[in-house]
């Protein structure tokens, strides 16, 4: 047991390493196309070095001669590249009458003749070279906007934004609110899933009710609690418009279905053997569930609420019409305070002080929901998760 567990700590300690140097390479070569302002051409050393891996994995003889023939058609591809944009700007411009195009054309072709070059280079017809570079494209895409909202953030801006008190009051409630939120979309949300899981008449109804939020526009999805909670609604006594209970009310409405759904897979991922053997063995109901089916569930449940978290707290739409701005007992100052959902805040704060201060706020948003999920994360990894228990 000790050997097994000191070599899974030198593998992860391996891997660490391994991930370490990516990003250290990854941000070297980002810092250095940001400084020159040409983030395009990160984009170009994301295609670049994943068709370089990729190709690597699929020719694993003679990696000289095959590291000098990828080079080669690299920059036969680049060279294409930088050729084929004026001609095909010409051709749109001519033919179809349309003016300059503002997408870098060149990109585009080097990513295709890249990937078309590498890929005919090696056996069975390259197929992880064209997978890996269609990942890296969302992953550029996805990366780089991030980046670059981090890389132009002004630091005194950021400061000044993270010691003002209404930003704290905001970072609070956008933290509270959402998680108080996922735990209730959890409790109700767990025993749904697992009737979901078993089976039963009318399933298809219901599950059709729980998805429905995912495509109801958010201020709709507002809408509808206003109507089913507020004035005339189902609690006439209950204050919903303007109010705290409205805002939570607002985004288990739409942060419900990804508690329901994932810990609905993860309870049908369980043998149902399982389950038999535990009821054969005169386990109860209750029994089966707390003891088999909850721990060895747990990762899902666990990921349920952290996506019901997180989707609360991007939520705009349907906060911003049922509880616009909401007093609240701040902790933090002893009193009750008023405050708007974050997204509703940089909104405002985008309106009225522009790019820099909404960015300012929205890094600091953006931060604190980062460690928080990176935590929750970890704590649900499969190194960390040890018998279904955390």
């Amino acid at each position: 047991m000790a050997t097994q567990t000191s070599n899974g700590l030198r593998q992860r300690f391996r891997g660490l390493s391994v991930v370490a140097l990516f990003l250290a390479v990854y941000g070297l070569a980002f810092a250095v196309a940001y400084l020159l302002g040409r983030p395009t051409g990160f984009a170009v050393f994301v295609v670049f070095t994943t068709l370089g891996i990729a190709y690597a994995y699929e020719t694993r003889r003679r990696p000289r001669r095959a590291a000098v023939r990828f080079l080669l058609v690299q920059g036969v591809a680049g060279v294409g590249a930088v050729i084929a944009e004026p001609a095909l700007q010409s051709l749109l411009s001519t033919v179809f009458g349309v003016g300059e195009v503002s997408v870098p054309l060149w990109f585009v072709f080097y990513v295709l003749f890249g990937t078309m070059g590498s890929a005919i280079l090696v056996d069975h017809g390259g197929f992880t070279i064209v997978m890996a570079t269609a990942g890296s494209l969302l992953v550029a895409a996805l990366g780089l906007p991030l980046l670059l909202f981090v890389a132009r953030q002004e630091v005194a801006l950021v400061v000044e934004k993270a010691l003002d008190p209404t930003v704290h009051r905001v970072l609070y409630l956008g933290i509270f609110a959402p998680l108080v939120a996922a735990l209730l979309s959890l409790s109700f949300g767990v025993p749904l899933a697992y009737l979901l899981a078993e089976g039963f008449a009318g399933q298809q109804f219901v599950e059709s009710m729980v998805d429905l939020p995912l495509v109801v526009p958010h201020s709709v999805a507002g809408i509808v609690i206003l109507f089913g909670f507020g004035a005339g609604g189902v609690f006439p006594g209950l204050d919903v418009l303007g109010s705290l209970v409205g805002m939570i009310l607002a985004m288990i409405f739409v942060s419900a279905p990804y508690a329901v759904n994932t810990t609905r897979e993860a309870f049908e991922a369980i043998d149902d053997r399982l389950e038999y053997a535990s009821r054969i063995h005169g386990a109860s109901q209750w029994q089966t569930f707390r003891r088999v089916l909850a721990p060895l569930a747990v990762r899902g449940i666990i990921t349920g609420g952290v996506l019901a978290w997180a989707r609360s707290v991007s939520e705009f739409g349907a906060v911003a019409v049922v509880a616009y701005s909401v007093t609240f007992f701040y902790p933090f100052a002893g009193e009750a305070v008023t405050a708007q959902h974050a997204p509703v805040f940089v909104y405002n704060t985008y309106l009225q002080g522009g790019l820099a201060e909404s960015g300012a706020v929205s890094f600091l948003l953006l931060a604190v929901s980062a460690v928080i999920f990176l935590i929750v994360r970890y704590l649900t990894d499969e190194d960390t998760v040890i018998g279904g228990m955390v």
